[in-house]
């Protein structure tokens, strides 16, 4: 009965490991694919529509970064440090 469990435990946590290595190797994968992106999109100066950037901007040239950042993550759904990112390349 405890080599069943300790061989069950030992699948799990070889099948979580192979699961976890395949999904960093995709993050990495989709975040130079964006690096790509930026760089196609600055070269032919086209620029990703913000909804809301003028609010943004308003919140960043008063010095209320912290609540640009917030009105940046609401209306994108972007994480924290996506939308720290962007608001610092509008600001």
């Amino acid at each position: 009965m405890d080599i069943a469990i300790l061989f069950l435990t030992s699948v799990v946590i070889l099948g979580i490991l192979t699961i976890q290595g395949r999904l960093s190797r995709n993050e990495r994968r989709v975040a130079r694919v964006e690096r790509k992106l930026d760089l196609v999109l600055g070269h032919l100066d086209l620029h990703e529509e913000i909804p809301g950037r003028d609010e943004i901007l308003a919140l960043v040239r008063e010095g209320k970064k912290i609540q640009a950042i917030k009105l940046y993550r609401e209306t994108t759904g972007a994480d924290l440090v996506e939308a720290k990112q962007a608001v610092d390349r509008l600001g």
